[in-house]
């Protein structure tokens, strides 16, 4: 493309987007995420017992056969 057809390009772009007049905040929106998260109480986090059955093979694993921590730790 040549240096004109680029400008008229960028022309047509800028007249076929309209501006926005006003792009501010009408308010302060802090407040009111505050009230959101105050909204909600916390739930606790639930853990299967498979994942701690898991958590515990992995870590008998790594007693019983140390030599397997320089592989695992290559791969990262």
């Amino acid at each position: 493309m040549s240096h004109q057809n680029d400008n008229d390009l960028r022309e047509l772009l800028k007249q076929s987007i309209p501006r926005a007049a006003n792009t501010g905040l009408r308010r302060d929106l802090w407040p009111q995420m505050l009230a959101k998260l105050g909204d909600h109480p916390a739930t606790p986090i639930i853990v299967p017992w498979f994942d701690w059955l898991l958590a515990a093979l992995a870590g008998a694993a790594l007693i019983f056969f140390p030599g397997v921590i320089p592989a695992l730790l290559y791969h990262f």
